[in-house]
């Protein structure tokens, strides 16, 4: 018998009969969070763990200028889409470090399959057979001074008439163009 299979069958009888290790029986356990989350601008959407000890802060005194690329649907379209929660989070993340709105600039472009999100509870259950789950988080970002734009090239693709379109939205021409409107007015680029 070849060395190698040899030394390959060893190893693996070896394996069996070994007792548990730590290692091995390390298993995820079902246990109560004692995690601490805050919303603290936000409310119910964007959770924030506090880390004060965390080695990168943002910068109080700094202005934040950032587009943000909201770009995927959801899988469940009875759910708030995942990339808004973490807007929320970056919104609450920069109220927990003391920023003051003044230095905060973000612009949200809605676009691709992300659209249907903008859409108000009519057109919303006319599409998926349910009320806009978006339509809370869309305000209270707005509430928190976000500029929520959708893309009206991905309301043409999937069918979405302006009149279709929930309150607290801004019909753009285009999210390509957006970036790069916002690009040269200094905002950086974030996709979610």
């Amino acid at each position: 018998m070849p060395i190698n299979t040899l030394l390959v069958r060893s190893v693996v009888t070896l394996l069996i009969l070994l007792p548990a290790t730590p290692l091995m029986a390390a298993q995820p356990t079902t246990r109560a969070s004692s995690t601490t989350w805050v919303y603290p601008i936000i409310k119910d959407f964007g959770r924030v763990h506090p880390r004060p000890d965390a080695a990168v802060q943002p910068d109080p005194s700094a202005d934040y200028k950032v587009i943000v690329d909201v770009v995927s649907g959801g899988k469940h379209n009875d759910k708030v889409l995942g990339s808004l929660q973490r807007l929320a989070r970056l919104v609450n993340l920069l109220e927990y470090a003391k920023v003051p709105p003044e230095h905060v600039h973000i612009v949200a472009v809605i676009e691709g399959e992300a659209a249907y999100a903008a859409a108000s509870n009519a057109t919303y259950r006319k599409y998926f057979k349910t009320d806009n789950p978006n339509l809370a988080i869309l305000h209270a970002l707005k509430s928190a001074g976000v500029e929520l734009l959708v893309c009206s090239q991905a309301m043409a693709e999937h069918d979405i008439k302006d009149s279709d379109i929930g309150p607290d939205m801004t019909i753009t021409l285009s999210a390509l163009t957006d970036f790069a409107v916002y690009g040269q007015r200094g905002y950086s680029y974030m996709q979610l």
